[in-house]
């Protein structure tokens, strides 16, 4: 079914407002904190990271993609990851504008992960007073949907397995006065109005219905450059993040794009 997003794209990036400063006329530098829905391709995981960085980033804009296959909001801090993050903002702010983005929550739900909602939700709020404290602007994800589908209305819908993970994430960013980006919805909403058939396509694997494949990364990293670039207009302005016009037309109305 063909549904116009034009309005979900208007407002599921439902930041609080992002003051301007004389920091705005440098390019960005994007660093991405991660599970394996923003990491690198690979045998073990791949998500939107890298087709963010490789297609959406222009005019002297950068990133790195650190996104961890497993990983969760504690052990990308106790594994050392973050860390790293950490002192890659105190590198590269006096060059560029340093923001971090954050998304997890796919391995955090997970039982063996022992991990609540109460504790996810707090380990995210620290993440983000980190970031700020380092010098960046930290951007928390709510997490890429899953590509299961529920066909028991006859018409395939999502299932929204991560509904609690995408609420504590804009808890968290209200509570921390930090901008959000709403992957979950954006990303949901788009396969709904794709269809299994084509969002398959952009598994990793055929039978893999959380990782991305090349083109997915490409698909869903633009959709997260087109929700920072709703919070973030200067970076869209300064030609800075750009999602290629097809991509985004295909976004806006709920098309299939494969590029």
């Amino acid at each position: 079914m063909k549904l116009s997003f034009l309005s979900m794209f208007l407002t599921s990036a439902l930041a609080l407002p992002s003051p301007l400063s004389s920091r705005n006329d440098i390019p960005p530098f994007f660093l991405l904190a991660g599970d394996s829905t923003t990491a690198v391709q690979s045998s073990g995981g791949g998500g939107w990271g890298n087709g963010f960085i490789n297609t959406t980033l222009h005019n002297g804009a950068k990133g790195m993609n650190y996104g961890h296959n497993g990983a969760t909001t504690v052990s990308f801090r106790s594994g050392g990851d973050w860390a790293t993050v950490l002192s890659q903002v105190e590198e590269y702010k006096s060059d560029y504008r340093a923001f971090v983005t954050i998304q997890f929550g796919h391995n955090d739900q997970k039982a063996s992960a022992n991990i609540s909602i109460a504790e996810y939700t707090s380990n995210l709020e620290q993440f983000a007073k980190d970031v700020k404290n380092a010098g960046g602007t930290p951007i928390l994800v709510t997490p890429l949907s899953r590509r299961n589908y529920d066909n028991s209305t006859g018409t395939p819908l999502i299932i929204e397995n991560l509904a609690d993970q995408r609420a504590a994430t804009i808890d968290a960013a209200k509570n921390t006065d930090t901008s959000y980006i709403d992957l979950n919805k954006a990303s949901t909403d788009y396969l709904n109005s794709i269809g299994p058939a084509d969002a398959y396509t952009y598994n990793l694997a055929s039978d893999d219905y959380t990782h991305l494949n090349d083109e997915g990364s490409i698909v869903f990293g633009g959709m997260v450059a087109s929700l920072i670039d709703q919070d973030f207009a200067e970076l869209k302005s300064d030609g800075y993040v750009r999602v290629n016009a097809k991509l985004l037309t295909a976004l806006e109305e709920g098309e299939y794009y494969w590029p």
